[in-house]
């Protein structure tokens, strides 16, 4: 089977590695966005899709917008491809590109279709606290992730799992669910399914503005912003009036045997007094030290944090972060509130 592959970020490259490993595909040509600056030193590099394809071989095109690259597309039609597979590519396609392959264009989304349609479904299915989600194939039509659907497999979302690390585990799920999809196709053992539009919700792109932390929001929701906006936005909060970055935080368990008085002069934590949003607590249970912030509309939750970055700095343990700052009880962290652009 002939394929084209249309894909450019890190999340593309197992089911392009997959598709280049199995000898019954030939991928005849890769098409991704062109190189960047990227990094500290803001260096221009090819994209991972790019990378992967011409350590193979693979013939790449780097259009800004296959829509506005009529040669390009005359070009890819040229190779005669059995099917086209999209993956992360984040363009809309055009009647010529949708038409080029008698398989037309198989796009692996990370949802399960009609759930979480749009550009981040990943970071929304952990923002909207799901514990489940998946990944679906489905024919590409020109509408926004709304053709019919072809073959899914389910993913649990762990409590303690970002967005980064399930964007991970559904590109290695996808890949063999990719190859599964179009082996079927080929013998004509697969049915596409329409999908119900009453049953759609979306997953829209992510602005920065999210990443600012309210305290007063419930534990849950907080955690679930720190997961679901790895790595971009990420999410941050104001402390000593600089911009800290959340990366990693727990919902600690009650303990019922402890209940003793919290105040900002305590490092006994009973998770029941309530505190202004945002208070600090250093706290020490069972002989385990932690970083605790009280939240909630009355700030009678708790939230740990586990990894921070201060501006300008790597991410660090946040208990590190704390002996660094000289942390006490009873500083505070701030909601930084940003000016849309």
């Amino acid at each position: 089977m002939r394929v084209i592959y249309l894909g450019t970020p890190e999340f593309a490259v197992p089911t392009l590695k997959a598709l280049i490993d199995d000898p019954f595909f030939e991928v005849v040509a890769a098409v991704c966005q062109p190189d960047r600056p990227r990094g500290r030193g803001n260096k221009v590099q090819a994209p991972p899709v790019k990378q992967t394809a011409v350590e193979a071989g693979i013939k790449v095109f780097q259009p800004e917008k296959l829509g506005a690259s009529p040669e390009t597309v005359e070009a890819m039609a040229s190779l005669k491809p059995d099917v086209l597979v999209m993956v992360a590519f984040g363009q809309i396609l055009k009647k010529a590109v949708l038409e080029m392959a008698p398989l037309g264009v198989i796009n692996l989304h990370g949802s399960l279709l009609p759930e979480l349609r749009g550009a981040a479904p990943i970071n929304w299915a952990i923002l909207r606290g799901l514990e489940q989600t998946g990944i679906t194939t489905m024919q590409t039509d020109r509408g926004v992730d709304t053709g019919a659907m072809l073959l899914k497999e389910k993913i649990d979302i762990a409590d303690d799992m970002d967005a980064i690390e399930l964007g991970t585990k559904m590109a290695e799920v996808g890949a063999g669910l990719m190859v599964r999809t179009l082996k079927r196709l080929a013998d004509g053992s697969l049915e596409a399914i329409p999908q119900d539009d009453s049953l759609s919700t979306y997953a829209p792109l992510l602005e920065k503005e999210m990443g600012s932390i309210d305290w007063g929001d419930s534990a849950r929701k907080i955690h679930d912003q720190v997961r679901g906006l790895r790595p971009w936005p990420g999410a941050f909060t104001g402390f000593n009036q600089q911009l800290l970055k959340i990366n990693r935080t727990a919902l600690p368990a009650p303990d019922p045997e402890c209940r003793k008085q919290e105040s900002p002069e305590s490092s006994e934590y009973d998770g029941v007094n309530p505190l202004p949003p945002g208070t600090l607590i250093l706290a020490s249970k069972k002989g385990k030290n932690s970083i605790l912030v009280a939240c909630g509309e009355n700030g009678g939750e708790r939230l740990e944090l586990i990894s921070v970055q201060p501006p300008g700095k790597p991410g660090t343990d946040a208990q590190a972060w704390a002996n660094g700052v000289h942390l006490k009880d009873g500083d505070r962290l701030e909601t930084v509130v940003l000016q849309k652009a």
